[in-house]
């Protein structure tokens, strides 16, 4: 695998910020890594996000995800995307615009991956799982699948209450979506599960995961449940764990073994 850390400048960010990038690399030679059989793109891509206390570097810093992939012929985006919750915020950046809509461009512009939608995937921990899902209830046409370990799945209604006596937290949740908050907006993941359902179109796969221990598991049943009504098709997945790098580094590989791609 070829690891790649890219520092380039966002239009929509208007600054310069940072992608970390996994692509596939036949390296027969290699000790201990099969490597990859595709020999040349475009590649198939996950676009892997980071949750709050985080960054582009932390999904290889803290897994063997480099490892994961060897042999799948997937290229993996990991991008840097600040406590934005992947938002364009009230009081702040573009992230959304960013996400959704450069940072793909971009990353075709530099590197040889699919624009095909049945070879576009995202995932993520925590603030990055909300994010994932965010990008595929949104943006249907362009993501063909996603994945939430350890989701904030319910932010507009549990989470903002559960944490409302930290002043830090609703401050930033002010700045990020605005006084009047999330809740009927398209930043409401269950308001999006109704919305895209409604749609014609294509419609994602989904894999949601969390530990039952996780403080945010109350709030992974509710956003199963409303699936489960909708009639979206969700795979769930739970377990004994907590929201920590032990149970993601876990999960990381289920969700690998669950994209639908074409593994060589």
């Amino acid at each position: 695998m070829a690891f790649i850390q890219c520092r380039f400048f966002s239009e929509v960010l208007g600054l310069s910020t940072s992608m970390s990038v996994i692509l596939p690399e036949p390296a027969p030679s290699q000790i201990g890594m099969p490597g990859s059989s595709v020999t040349s793109g475009p590649y198939p891509t996950l676009y892997l996000l980071h949750g709050m206390s985080d960054d582009d570097s932390t999904w290889i810093r803290r897994t063997s995800i480099e490892r994961y992939v060897s042999n799948l012929g997937l290229a993996v985006v990991m991008p840097q995307c600040d406590l934005s919750f992947y938002t364009d915020m009230a009081e702040g950046s573009r992230y959304w615009t960013f996400v959704s809509e450069e940072l793909p461009r971009i990353c075709r512009s530099f590197f040889p991956l699919s624009d095909r939608r049945e070879d576009n995937f995202v995932a993520g921990l925590s603030m990055g799982g909300y994010g994932a899902f965010k990008l595929a209830l949104r943006k249907p046409e362009q993501f063909s699948a996603a994945a939430s370990m350890s989701g904030a799945l319910n932010i507009s209604r549990n989470l903002v209450d559960e944490v409302r006596g930290d002043r830090d937290i609703t401050s930033l949740f002010k700045r990020v979506f605005g006084t009047e908050g999330p809740a009927g907006t398209n930043n409401d993941l269950l308001t999006l599960i109704d919305e895209v359902v409604r749609q014609d179109g294509p419609k994602p796969l989904l894999y949601q995961c969390c530990g039952t221990e996780d403080f945010l598991y109350n709030d992974n049943l509710i956003f199963r449940d409303a699936c489960s009504a909708s009639g979206l098709l969700l795979t769930y997945n739970e377990s004994p764990g907590s929201h920590d790098w032990e149970y993601w580094d876990a999960k990381i590989q289920d969700v690998l073994a669950w994209l639908p791609l074409n593994k060589n």
